[in-house]
């Protein structure tokens, strides 16, 4: 299947009305991907961190995204538990002098923290969408 045929695969016709609704997209496939949580097509990330102002695909507005620091907070419980683990592995395994567990942790943390951050933040502005907080109904 082609890249526009997923994307019209996605979409569904809305019962009495012009507009398209959209098929549920998985949190993994949005988070993992980096993908527009409503079409599950559009990259939401402009950079590294920067989030677009609207999805390019079926133009989600994601002005309103407001992740904050819960991605960084949640990344370093996860890192930050795993790094003890290997760190304390590699000592009672080997006790290796101070240099290798330098050598060792060091690239885990760096790559993990880099790796990690961008899907977390597609998680939670995800997360976001799902609960109705990026586009809230206007009352």
């Amino acid at each position: 299947m082609g890249h526009g045929e997923r994307g019209a695969a996605r979409r569904i016709a809305a019962a009495g009305g012009p507009e398209l609704a959209y098929a549920p997209v998985s949190l993994a496939h949005a988070a993992f991907l980096c993908r527009c949580p409503r079409c599950g097509e559009g990259r939401i990330f402009a950079g590294l961190l920067t989030v677009r102002a609207a999805c390019p695909a079926c133009g989600l507005d994601l002005s309103a995204e407001d992740a904050g620091d819960g991605p960084a907070v949640f990344l370093i419980f996860f890192l930050g538990a795993v790094a003890v683990g290997v760190a304390a592995w590699l000592e009672l395994s080997f006790s290796p002098p101070i240099w290798v567990h330098v050598v060792v942790l060091t690239p885990l943390i760096v790559g993990g923290a880099i790796g990690l951050l961008r899907p977390l933040k597609a998680c939670m502005i995800a997360l976001q969408y799902r609960h109705n907080l990026l586009n809230p109904p206007k009352s």
